[in-house]
């Protein structure tokens, strides 16, 4: 079962995904005119009036926070450690690279979520890379693919992920028995979960600005601590990034595919940008501007937060601390516990430990609500198995409290790979659209408008979206 597992990751992250993540996000990086940088402050601007919502949706802010919750977990304290140790520094640079081309991903992936988005039973907004192919490609097959990929990667193995992280450090940093952990985990999702997406949606909000903001508070005093290195650091990561530091060891070409091959794969990991994860939240909030273009910016966001910002923070605390050691023993959560608590003291491990809680904590519910969302797409907007599947979830969580990393880590990558390959197909086929949204919104901006949306402008969208939503029978009739 190993071998397979390890011939697949080979297969999906050796060649075919490493081109088309960062194919498809140059992609939409030209076709969209740099908007990650362009636009870079317009990202800020719309999170002005982010607080608001109406009663099938969240708030552009809850949907943010979901998001980053999903996203800032083991992949940006574990994860960045793996990716160091298996890649060295070079890493970092491929991991900054793919986050930043795929902040242009976001914007098309989680605009089309807004645009396709339908209501549930309950009256909530739902939708996603499975409700798009679905309604904006006809292809409900391939929503069908796509949507058991995602249960099988957010629902079970990336939980399972989350809870080893957690389990090991509360391990590590108080010597807590990660069966008694596990249990402690599951009652406590348990709570969250079984409230719904509001709940999940208003954990979120209140916990991860609050811990994002606390471990980059951390990263900074060690940054100053060791302001002599931060040079030196940054010279490092870009002279692996191209091979200059192994050169003379004769193994450039070897070190150059390995930390691309780690950076890449970390990087999606962490900032998920064009797996089709984040675009579940997007779609659950009440856009303002009232225009499907204005959560591509909220979610682009997302990515430069989760990577740029949190991963570089950890990245500084081990680089600066002289306990990393290339290809060495030590790594994972132990890595970024021990950089810690060489710079600051016993307690830095205690935090690390703490931090992973609430940021590991925070991932499990959100991913859950993504693997909810789709659940209900393969049940047409029911949620008859509901029940039966947070149990199922549950299990999951306490099965990756006390399971091995490594076997967990390629289980993840797997999943989230076969996710990543349908969504990208399907965001290149539905380009089109983006692009004219994407005109329409700023059009509006340039002219000192508040961009909204008009279906009636894009009769040839209108029969796929979902009336109520988007545009109203009774009102296109007056």
């Amino acid at each position: 079962m190993t071998d397979v597992i390890n011939l697949m990751n080979d297969l999906l992250w050796g060649s075919i995904l490493v081109y088309l993540l960062v194919g498809v996000g140059i992609y939409f990086t030209v076709r969209l005119g740099f908007i990650q940088f362009r636009h870079f402050g317009h990202m800020f601007s719309v999170l002005k009036n982010s607080r608001k919502a109406d009663s099938a949706g969240i708030s552009s802010f809850q949907a943010l926070c979901t998001s980053l919750a999903a996203r800032v977990g083991t992949g940006n304290m574990a994860g960045v450690a793996v990716a160091l140790t298996a890649g060295g520094p070079g890493a970092i640079f491929w991991m900054w690279l793919i986050a930043m081309l795929g902040m242009a991903t976001s914007f098309a992936e989680s605009t089309l979520a807004q645009l396709y988005k339908t209501k549930d039973d309950d009256g909530n907004y739902r939708g996603g890379p499975a409700y798009y192919m679905e309604k904006g490609l006809g292809m409900r097959w391939m929503g069908v693919l796509f949507s058991i990929f995602l249960i099988i990667a957010f629902g079970l193995v990336f939980n399972a992920v989350q809870a080893n992280a957690i389990a090991n450090a509360m391990n590590t940093a108080f010597g807590f028995d990660p069966m008694i952990v596990g249990v402690a985990i599951v009652l406590i999702s348990a709570f969250v979960i079984f409230g719904g997406v509001r709940k999940i949606a208003r954990t979120a909000e209140l916990i991860v600005p609050i811990m994002a903001l606390a471990y980059l508070a951390l990263a900074i005093v060690v940054m100053v601590m060791n302001l002599e290195k931060v040079p030196e650091v940054i010279a490092y990561i870009f002279k692996s990034a191209f091979g200059f530091q192994e050169a003379a060891a004769g193994g450039l070409g070897y070190a150059i595919a390995q930390a691309m091959i780690q950076g890449i794969k970390r990087g999606l990991f962490s900032n998920e940008a064009g797996m089709g994860s984040a675009p579940n939240a997007a779609a659950s909030a009440t856009p303002y501007p009232p225009h499907p273009a204005s959560q591509g910016y909220v979610q682009m966001l997302g990515v430069f937060t989760d990577t740029i910002v949190i991963c570089s923070a950890t990245v500084a605390i081990i680089l600066m601390s002289g306990e990393y050691v290339p290809h060495g023993e030590v790594t994972g959560i132990e890595l970024t516990q021990r950089a810690l608590s060489s710079q600051v003291g016993n307690w830095g491990g205690i935090f690390v430990a703490v931090a992973i809680f609430f940021f590991a904590f925070t991932s499990i519910i959100a991913n859950y609500s993504y693997a909810e969302t789709n659940l209900i797409f393969l049940e047409h907007n029911h949620k008859a198995g509901l029940g039966l599947f947070r149990v199922i979830v549950l299990g999951m969580v306490m099965f990756g409290s006390v399971a091995t990393l490594p076997m967990v880590w390629a289980l993840a990558d797997v999943s989230m790979g076969l996710m990543a390959i349908v969504n990208l197909i399907a965001i290149i086929l539905l380009s089109g659209i983006v692009i004219k949204l994407a005109k329409d919104y700023n059009q509006q901006l340039k002219a000192g408008k508040v961009p909204t949306f008009d279906a009636n402008d894009y009769p040839e969208l209108k029969s796929q979206l979902e009336e109520g939503i988007w545009y109203s029978k009774e009102t296109d009739n007056k």
